[in-house]
């Protein structure tokens, strides 16, 4: 893959990161982050669907009374909200964990799809970065906790709650998915977090459909379970083509 100045969509990089993953070379660097994911998510989802019958009639039952006839739309609405939120909090989890896998997997892939040489390859810049890449995911965190907060505050509205929050909530989720995958390969060049969202703000449609795939399929079981590396390979993949001859450090 070179730069490509013509635009192209979300999906496209989204696709992109299924083909990129069994790349000869990168199915090695794709394994850790496979198997961190293979195991929080598939446990977390065990155990959500085991949780979710008790979960739904407690949350309909907030739907106030003059709402009970469309209790019949809101169910898959509040089940879909659910999924959402727990979607999204075990896949920040899951990155956390992963993360100095995740920018070796993106910064391995970058190289070879542009034949550029990385400066520290391999476990031992890994581990080198371990602190910085730690930092990063704080920030994330920080500017991702207050708006997540005002949005749960929001289903506890009656009416309002259970038919506008999970729109915001999917809008949101669609992108800080977009920023969470994104912001493997900004980091490898050692971006600022501010101008990395900039920069995807400048591209905002396209990484909003990027965002908004990823955040569905992390809901969806056995799928979920490879949404990790994916995303990361088409995240990359963007990168290179929309991102990198302005913000690259190394060439």
């Amino acid at each position: 893959m070179v730069s490509s100045s013509s635009p192209r969509s979300g999906a496209y990089y989204f696709s992109q990161g299924w083909k990129l993953i069994s790349l000869p070379g990168i199915r090695r660097y794709v394994f850790l982050p496979l198997l961190v994911n293979i195991i929080l998510m598939g446990g977390a989802f065990w155990w959500l669907f085991s949780e979710l019958g008790g979960w739904i009639p407690a949350l309909m039952s907030h739907v106030p009374d003059w709402l009970q006839w469309l209790s019949y739309l809101l169910w898959p609405i509040v089940v879909i909200s659910v999924l959402l939120v727990f979607g999204y909090f075990f896949s920040t989890v899951t990155n956390w964990i992963a993360a100095p896998f995740s920018g070796l997997l993106a910064e391995q892939l970058e190289a070879r799809l542009t034949g550029a040489t990385p400066p520290d390859t391999g476990m031992l810049g890994v581990m080198k970065d371990v602190p910085r890449i730690m930092k990063r995911e704080w920030q994330k965190l920080a500017w991702y906790l207050p708006r997540a907060l005002v949005l749960l505050m929001l289903y506890f509205i009656p009416g309002i709650g259970q038919t506008i929050a999970p729109v915001l909530w999917f809008l949101f989720s669609a992108w800080m998915m977009a920023i969470q995958y994104c912001d493997y390969p900004f980091d490898n060049h050692k971006v600022p977090f501010k101008t990395m969202r900039e920069a995807l703000r400048a591209r905002k449609a396209t990484n909003m459909q990027f965002g908004a795939l990823t955040s569905l399929f992390t809901m969806i079981p056995v799928l979920n379970l490879v949404i990790l590396p994916v995303a990361i390979c088409g995240a990359t993949a963007m990168w290179v083509d929309c991102y990198r001859d302005k913000h690259a450090v190394w060439k």
